[in-house]
Formats: structure tokens, sequence, C-alpha cells
């Protein structure tokens, strides 16, 4: 349940602009979590958000990149997200547990594995565009080291 909510709030800060904790528990009781303010400020604080200021001077909720502690989490939730995975030709094809496709793609775009072009995710599947075939086949052996 807290890892969904951590990758759901990923997913939402990266969609859109939340400024707010009230903005963020609005968003999240959309999408089905029954959450307080209170909750929702220990997952800030848990998966160290910050507030940068946007192109419009509005100071909005980020990810702290480079955080080693902040990779753990994103490790995390590729670990309890990801259901299977299979190839075809330089397409990689990966389920996920169901609502979780958006904040696995993100794990993995964090990894920032050369040989991935990009992923597309949708609920519970992931299309993540590779360079090669033979690419797809040493992702897929790096996505296995990180699950198993």
């Amino acid at each position: 349940m807290k890892v969904g909510r951590q990758a759901k709030i990923i997913e939402l800060i990266g969609k859109y602009d939340i400024e707010t904790q009230e903005e963020l528990c609005a968003k999240l009781i959309e999408e089905g979590y029954e959450v307080t303010q209170a909750t929702v400020s220990r997952d800030i604080r848990a998966l160290k958000l910050t507030k940068v200021a946007d192109g419009d001077g509005r100071s909005v909720y980020r990810t702290m990149a480079g955080n080693t502690d902040f990779s753990q989490k994103y490790l995390n939730i590729l670990k309890n997200g990801y259901v299977s995975m299979d190839m075809a030709q330089n397409i990689l094809v990966i389920k996920t547990v169901a609502g979780m496709a958006m904040a696995v793609a993100a794990a993995i775009d964090s990894l920032n594995y050369r040989e991935v072009v990009g992923c597309i995710a949708g609920d519970d599947t992931i299309m993540v565009a590779v360079r090669t075939v033979d690419g797809c086949l040493d992702v897929m052996q790096k996505l296995r080291d990180i699950v198993d």
C-alpha cells in the first residue's frame, strides 16, 4: 500500500505541477487513495521530494535527482511492481502490478541505460524501446538481476 501510494506520488508530481500538500492529497484521493495531509507529509519526507521553481515562478514538488537514497526507492518500486517481461525484436514488454506501470517505467528511466531509447506506460504494461535486439537482451538481463 505504502509503496504503491509513493509510486503514485512520483507519477503525479511528474505529470502535474503540484504546489501544495493539499493539492497532492486531492490528486491521490482522485486516484482512489484514502490519505490525510499527515500521510502525504510523511511520504514527501520519505521520498525526499523538494520544491523547485517552475517556469512561471511557482514552487512545485520534484524528485531529488542523483540522490542515492531516492535511487534505492526507485529500485524498490521496480522490484515491487514488476511481474514479468518478454521481448519482440527490440521492444521490451514489461508487465506490472495493476496501476504501477508508470512508476516502474520511471524507475527504468532513472537507471539511464544507454540501450534504452524510452518507455511508454499504461496501467499494467510498459513498452520499452531499445536500440537493438542485442541491447534488448542486455536490458532484460540487467532488469532480471535487479528484480531477482
